[in-house]
Parts: C-alpha cells; sequence; structure tokens
C-alpha cells in the first residue's frame, strides 16, 4: 500500500464533503468570470478579473490565469510526489508535464510577447486547440510554426500515440492532463467506473472530435473560396464560435476543472477531449497496452479505485487480460498502487513472437 492512500477516504476534501463542495463552486466562480466576458453569447457580463489583473500591475487576466495555474500544478505536484514519489516513473512524468507547463505554456509566449512576436502555445496542438489548422490562423504564422502545427497535429503525434500510447501527450505534455495529475490527484478516485459511464463516454467524445473535425472542414471550405457562399460563411462562423465557447471554455474549462472534487480530475479528458479521442484511436489499435501477470491478482481493487479515466482495471486483471483502452493515459498509477505487481506498461507489436517489447517498470 503506498502512502497516503489509506487516508483517501477520511478526509473532507477527497470524499465529496463540504470542503470538496465548495472548492468545486470556488472554481467554477473562477472559470466563469474567465470566460463569459467579451464571449458573443454574454456580451454583457462584466469583467471582474481584468481589474484585479491590473491592480496587480499583471498584463492581462490571462496572464493571472497562467500563473495561477502553473502555481497550481507546480504545489499540486510536490503534494502528488509526497505520495506517490517513491516511483522514478511518476517522478520523471511529474517534473516533466510541470516544466513543459511552466516553459512551453507560460513562459515562453510572454516571451515571445515581450520581443514583440506573436504567442504561440506550441504544447497545444490540433485539434485540441482547433484553430490551430484553420487556413485564416496559419495564413498568419510564421513558415516554422505552420510546419510544427501541422506536422505535430497530423504525422507526429498520431505516430507516437500508435508507437507509444497517448500518454505521450495526456501525461507528458498537456496542461489539461498536468493540472488533473497534480492539483487534481486528491480527487482521482472519484471517477465513474461504470458500465454506463463508460457508454456515455465513447458517444460524448468522439462526438466532440467529429465536431471539431466538421468545424475545422467548415473553415477551410470558407477560405477555400467557399466564403463567397453566404451559408457556408454564417455556417462556418457561427460553429467555430459555438466551438470556441460551448465546447473550448465550458466543457473543458468550467465543466472540466470545476467538477474536479466531485467527479474526478479528467472529466474532459474523459467525455470531451477530441485530442484524446483522436490519439486513443490510434492507442487502441498501436503497441501500447498495460499487461497482466496472470493468475497474480488478488483482487484488492486498488488499481480501479485510482484509475482516473473511469476503467475497472481490476476486471481485466481478474480476468487475466491485457488492457488496450483508448481512454487509457497511460498515468501508471494503477500499477503503482498495485501491491503485487501484477499489472505493467509495455509497447509491443500483437504479431511476431521476436518483436522487441519495451517495458516501463514501476518501482514499487
Amino acid at each position: 500500500m503506498q502512502e497516503g492512500l489509506l487516508s483517501t477516504y477520511q478526509r473532507s476534501i477527497s470524499t465529496r464533503g463540504v470542503l470538496a463542495w465548495a472548492i468545486s463552486a470556488v472554481l467554477f466562480t473562477f472559470y466563469l468570470l474567465l470566460y463569459l466576458p467579451g464571449s458573443s453569447y454574454t456580451p454583457n457580463f462584466p469583467d471582474v478579473l481584468s481589474p484585479i489583473a491590473s491592480a496587480l500591475h499583471l498584463p492581462s487576466k490571462w496572464f493571472l490565469y497562467g500563473a495561477l495555474y502553473s502555481l497550481g500544478m507546480l504545489v499540486g505536484g510536490w503534494f502528488m510526489l509526497k505520495k506517490h514519489g517513491n516511483s522514478r516513473y511518476h517522478r520523471i512524468r511529474t517534473y516533466t508535464v510541470v516544466g513543459v507547463q511552466i516553459g512551453l505554456a507560460f513562459s515562453l509566449p510572454l516571451v515571445l510577447n515581450v520581443l514583440g512576436r506573436p504567442e504561440y502555445y506550441f504544447s497545444y496542438v490540433w485539434p485540441l486547440s482547433i484553430d490551430k489548422l484553420y487556413p485564416d490562423s496559419l495564413a498568419k504564422m510564421p513558415a516554422y510554426a505552420a510546419i510544427y502545427f501541422v506536422v505535430t497535429s497530423l504525422v507526429a503525434f498520431p505516430l507516437l500515440a500508435y508507437y507509444k500510447g497517448k500518454r505521450f501527450y495526456c501525461s507528458w505534455i498537456c496542461g489539461c492532463g498536468g493540472l488533473a495529475e497534480t492539483f487534481g490527484d486528491p480527487w482521482r478516485h472519484l471517477s465513474n467506473k461504470s458500465e454506463k459511464a463508460w457508454k456515455i463516454e465513447q458517444i460524448t467524445v468522439h462526438s466532440v472530435l467529429v465536431l471539431a473535425l466538421v468545424t475545422t472542414g467548415l473553415m477551410v471550405a470558407k477560405a477555400a473560396g467557399a466564403a463567397q457562399d453566404g451559408t457556408i460563411h454564417t455556417l462556418a462562423q457561427g460553429t467555430s464560435t459555438f466551438y470556441g465557447f460551448f465546447i473550448g471554455a465550458i466543457f473543458s474549462g468550467v465543466l472540466g476543472v470545476g467538477l474536479y472534487p466531485v467527479m474526478g480530475t479528467r472529466v474532459w479528458c474523459r467525455f470531451g477531449c477530441p485530442m484524446a479521442a483522436m490519439l486513443g484511436l490510434f492507442q487502441k489499435f498501436g503497441r501500447f497496452r498495460i499487461t497482466v501477470k496472470k493468475d497474480m491478482c488478488i483482487s484488492c481493487g486498488n488499481c480501479s479505485t485510482y484509475c482516473e479515466m473511469g476503467i475497472d482495471v481490476r476486471q481485466y486483471a481478474m480476468a487475466n487480460l491485457d488492457i488496450k483502452r483508448a481512454s487509457c493515459v497511460g498515468c501508471g498509477m494503477c500499477a503503482h498502487v498495485c501491491p503485487r505487481g501484477v499489472l505493467k506498461l509495455e509497447t509491443r507489436s500483437d504479431v511476431g513472437p521476436g518483436e522487441a517489447v519495451g517495458v516501463w517498470t514501476l518501482d514499487l
């Protein structure tokens, strides 16, 4: 049993107690104050955060948000490693994802802005950052940025997901996943493991991916000359605005983070993220899987409890079945909390007895 696990259900903050609901209310309020002002859907909503940022002598409310986000990951990562830092895998993974957030997602855009260059968030690519492949957006980028976002979105990331699993992004790079793994660690066990939740997840996450594809396609059609068609122009703009507000702001921000203390930390990653859906499809038919030592599981349930993606890992382990779920983000927590070392993260081909196997053993 790893340090800190026994107290999971003894604290109000991690058991949907009063403190958890209070934190959820604060997160909801903050994200509503962040996203609602200036939106075409809520044009008259008062902007409360900008004056606060000005009073603190900060450039904008978005700088304030980025600073708080990075601080949340930094402090949350420290507490997370107090519980799980005895694993080298988790130490390196946490250092990496926090470093990417502070370096690429917070500091680099700030430096570019100071140098008079456009701000680019290189850790967020299409379809998570859907506008990265809009023709209008690509046309405004310098060549190096346009090439980077096209190649990473359409070639590099899908290939990495096929060969290494989506964990390379969802657990090592992505700021959404990084916040969930660090700041959200006290609530990771609250994810719903039921079959009904799994069915809903498959419908919603792939529906958002389809919407992202349709929205991008409409924006491409608009830029390719269909702009002369008033219907296409209006539909493209309307769909893009809808996606940006209801998916990019409300779903990923307000709900995705606001529900941490009551529904677990990967609500957005599990039910809505189009990047997770796309990479998950490549992972499903790729080489990454969590292997199970046959007839070793004692059904303690630790693995299922601490799976933030709602996978009933114990069910697979008891049936001696390797886990190749598209939703698995490869965080390795199931292997980390297993008292018998039943689970391992591996990459290997499904055919060929002579194929090399890459094993990531968690030092339990």
